[in-house]
């Protein structure tokens, strides 16, 4: 028999952005150097400038959504933690006019005015419960959640990283026609994988998370492979 702190213990880290930033990372560096690489191999270059295309496209792209993830996640958190500051202020200056609110919010919930009354109370009792059930029901948010910027600065960076190196990696060592085709294999295998164990961790369909991923990436590659073609070298 399970207690309380096992059932915990069975739910994954999702709140630390890491995750999220993970997947994001893998499936954009894929999709985009898949497509970059494949544009410029579309207007048949020399294997040396595919190869610091896409060596310049993993670096790149890495770097940006490293920063972009550490940006928009701090500022969200600084944003959540001003929005708790002003709570915490008012849970210390007008309690009376907190715990009407939330005897009020239990009311509309469905509660008897009685036990709303009784809760509230009980809550308001204890100054963290009553910051982190107003937070929650006012903001959404758990006070002791609020992501880790760095985390998912990390995580985007890595992820981003080994995606876009899958198509690059062909180049590395062949080129033309060759290097294309299993530059291709290699980003149809990737995007296969990650959809599968994106539906794995989603409780979705893989087979239709699969498909998706793989879809998706394979119309970005055409389009910038066309693109490629059309334009040519000169």
């Amino acid at each position: 028999m399970t207690d309380e702190g096992d059932h915990h213990d069975h739910h994954r880290d999702v709140a630390s952005g890491g995750a999220r930033a993970a997947v994001f990372g893998m499936s954009d560096g894929l999709v985009t150097n898949t497509s970059l690489i494949l544009g410029f191999a579309g207007a048949h270059p020399s294997a040396t400038v595919v190869r610091l295309a896409g060596l310049a496209g993993l670096v790149a792209g890495a770097c940006s959504m490293a920063i972009g993830e550490l940006i928009s996640m701090q500022a969200q958190r600084e944003l959540l933690e001003y929005e708790l500051g002003v709570e915490r202020h008012a849970l210390a200056h007008a309690p009376q006019e907190e715990r009407a609110e939330l005897e009020a919010l239990y009311v509309r919930k469905g509660l008897s005015a009685g036990l709303a009354a009784q809760l509230a109370t009980e809550v308001m009792a204890n100054p963290e419960l009553a910051l982190e059930v107003h937070a929650r029901e006012e903001l959404g948010v758990d006070p002791g959640q609020l992501g880790s910027p760095t985390k998912a600065a990390l995580a985007s960076l890595v992820m981003f990283s080994l995606g876009a190196f899958l198509p690059l990696l062909p180049w590395l060592f062949l080129h033309g026609s060759v290097a294309v085709v299993t530059s291709v294999v290699l980003a149809a295998v990737g995007s296969v994988a990650l959809g599968g164990v994106l539906g794995h961790f989603t409780g979705r369909s893989k087979v239709t998370s699969a498909l998706r991923q793989l879809g998706l990436t394979a119309v970005a590659a055409a389009i910038t492979s066309g693109i490629g073609h059309l334009v040519g070298a000169g």
